[in-house]
């Protein structure tokens, strides 16, 4: 995601290029490697301190710091995705979808925000959009497993909704009844939480 730092200096390939300017572009090059090893070190310390701030439920805290940040960098995705997580354990679901959508349009090449808006949207029921969603996060990451859970998951859910629907059908068989009961008991038990 911050690979823009490795791109090389198009300044080295001068034509007046004596072994004073190479050591120049070399020592320039060196001190943008240490500022950008600095500004990592300090963007992982501000994502620390925001993911403390929220697990220990400092709202206005977290706030803060996330504001902070977006004055700085206004379209850093990951600090919008922790204001969207934060969203979430607020309550705030509309708003959490609403920032997970922008990021989802803004950084399509990221799973994350695909997989976090489709659980906000299995929550509330809405499975055809998280199905969407999780597809989406899959293809940007096909290795992304707790999205290949997920979507497992909804698939789940979907089918339990249809086994529901079914069941409030006239009975086509003497043994339908019976098999669709199985399958509602079942498919509930898997979409119950895991226990640690």
């Amino acid at each position: 995601m911050y690979d823009h730092f490795l791109r090389p200096d198009p300044e080295l390939q001068t034509p007046h290029g004596g072994s004073r300017r190479v050591g120049s572009c070399a020592l320039r090059g060196l001190l943008m490697s240490w500022l950008a090893l600095v500004s990592c070190a300090v963007l992982a310390d501000v994502y620390t301190e925001v993911n403390e701030k929220i697990s220990s439920s400092q709202w206005a805290a977290a706030q803060t710091l996330i504001e902070r940040q977006l004055q700085k960098q206004p379209t850093d995705p990951q600090i919008r995705l922790m204001q969207s997580q934060m969203q979430t354990a607020q309550g705030q679901t509309a708003q959490a979808i609403e920032t997970l959508q922008g990021l989802t349009q803004e950084f399509p090449e990221l799973p994350e925000p695909y997989n976090n808006l489709a659980v906000l949207y299995a929550g509330q029921q809405r499975f055809d959009e998280a199905l969407t969603a999780l597809t989406l996060a899959v293809r940007a990451r096909p290795d992304y497993s707790l999205a290949l859970e997920n979507l497992g998951d909804v698939h789940i859910a979907l089918a339990r909704q249809a086994y529901l629907k079914a069941k409030n059908l006239p009975v086509q068989g003497p043994l339908m009844g019976t098999r669709l009961e199985s399958k509602i008991q079942g498919s509930g038990q898997l979409l119950q939480p895991s226990r640690p």
